[in-house]
């Protein structure tokens, strides 16, 4: 078995605390046409480089029925602003539109198969993956962005079109996991920013 989800896979369930007190399933979010999961987190360079344009594409395509839910799964023991407490700040602070939950036991983290901060899938409305990795290819410097990956899909599947790129590669800081025990992941990409 791949250690993230495939194309076509379904979108795992989870039952999660958001910064604003609620828990929310993936049931939750039913409605919509499309679903945005992202992993992100408080801290790092390449989300907080692209919480911005992140904002934008989601305004763009929510009045589209297209709905972004936030996951922070990063260990706060490795860096401790990415605790509960720093989510509801951040939220409180930016009003970001999605709902930003919490991954305590990093156990979505790891049936979704997340590599990193910011790692975006998109699902159809039968919770299908149709496209994993990047939003954009310059996260940490938006003014620098040339591709723009995850509205391309977005804009392909609502024309009602294939996705022409369904696979690219997340670019960001690896997701922080607890006690660093979890000798199959890849190296830290954070300990050298």
């Amino acid at each position: 078995m791949a250690f993230t989800l495939q194309i076509g896979d379904k979108a795992p369930e989870f039952n999660l605390i958001a910064s604003d007190g609620i828990r929310y399933k993936l049931s939750d979010f039913k409605s919509s046409k499309l679903l945005v999961v992202f992993f992100t987190c408080n801290h790092c360079p390449y989300v907080i480089g692209s919480d911005e344009d992140t904002r934008a594409i989601a305004d763009k395509y929510i009045p589209n029925g297209v709905e972004f839910i936030g996951i922070n799964s990063n260990s706060p023991t490795t860096y401790q602003e990415d605790d509960y407490q720093h989510m509801v700040s951040r939220m409180e602070e930016n009003d970001f539109p999605w709902v930003y939950l919490y991954d305590e036991t990093q156990e979505v983290a790891i049936n979704y198969g997340a590599l990193r901060t910011p790692h975006f899938y998109l699902f159809n409305e039968n919770r299908e993956l149709i496209y994993t990795g990047r939003a954009v290819d310059n996260p940490k410097d938006t003014s620098k962005v040339t591709v723009r990956d995850l509205e391309r899909a977005i804009d392909e599947y609502l024309a009602g079109k294939e996705i022409s790129v369904p696979l690219t590669n997340p670019i960001g800081c690896n997701v922080k996991w607890d006690g660093k025990d979890k000798h199959w992941m890849p190296a830290d990409s954070c300990d050298l920013i």
